[in-house]
């Protein structure tokens, strides 16, 4: 199996919450689901919102842009969602980004993709509450309505990445397949390689197992982690208790005059 398996530290720990007094030229990269935005039934049911809007323009101007969105949603979905406000974003785990220009870097698709596509979307004509979706670039089968199935689900993705090459992401309450060949991880490097972030210390901040790798990368390139929701295993060094906790975080940091942007 093909799969997408960040190291993690063995125990949850009760993690402090993040500092307010960051190291010169910080750079803040920020996952959306579960971390910007609440966790919804359906991925069609979060939307844009006048405090995010409001808390990412002001970071912007506070750290000179350095501020990017690296989700596993869509470029045109995270464009719908933050309404144009953020330039920089790695969509699709990395498998798309748009630098701080403008331009777009985009993989090709797998051709394993269109068996995972008729498959899962099978799956999910067959079972009232799996919700199909489809990335282009992968594609996911979310199962919170319907958690009965999720050993069903599991045990499907991974016999197709299996049979395809495609890498298995596993999220929560999702299993996704993508097309191999990024990750957030990568996505934060590939940024801190480009104005306006050369230099600058990243700060990842994200809920999932699907944010492993840009907590991982963070740290490699000394900057940190910071979990939002519940303690678990994780490379992140400090935690927050969810979406409010992270949205009240970011306007402190906005407005605190010890950051120095």
């Amino acid at each position: 199996m093909t799969a997408a398996t960040p190291v993690v530290r063995a125990e949850s720990v009760d993690f402090s919450p993040p500092p307010l007094n960051l190291a010169r030229r910080p750079a803040l990269f920020l996952d959306l689901d579960g971390t910007l935005a609440p966790i919804m039934p359906r991925p069609d049911d979060v939307g844009p919102d006048a405090r995010r809007a409001d808390v990412l323009a002001r970071l912007r101007e506070r750290f000179e842009d350095r501020v990017a969105v690296v989700s596993g949603r869509s470029l045109p979905d995270l464009d719908h969602i933050l309404g144009g406000g953020v330039t920089s974003i790695a969509a699709i785990h990395g498998l798309v980004r748009r630098t701080a220009g403008g331009g777009v870097v985009e993989l090709q698709p797998h051709p394993g993709l269109d068996d995972a596509r008729r498959i899962l979307g099978e799956l999910a004509d067959c079972e009232r509450g799996l919700l199909f979706e489809d990335k282009t670039l992968s594609v996911a089968l979310h199962y919170r309505n319907a958690p009965a199935c999720a050993e069903a689900v599991i045990e499907a993705a991974e016999r197709l990445s299996q049979s395809t090459g495609l890498v298995l992401q596993l999220g929560d309450m999702v299993a996704e397949l993508r097309t191999p060949g990024a990750d957030k991880g990568s996505a934060v490097a590939a940024f801190l390689n480009e104005a306006p972030f050369v230099g600058a210390t990243p700060i990842f901040v994200g809920d999932d197992l699907t944010d492993e790798d840009g907590f991982a990368a963070a740290r490699r390139l000394g900057g940190f982690g910071v979990l939002a929701g519940k303690s678990r295993p994780t490379q992140a060094d400090f935690r927050l208790d969810g979406p409010d906790a992270v949205l009240g975080w970011l306007e402190r940091l906005a407005r605190t005059a010890e950051v120095h942007a």
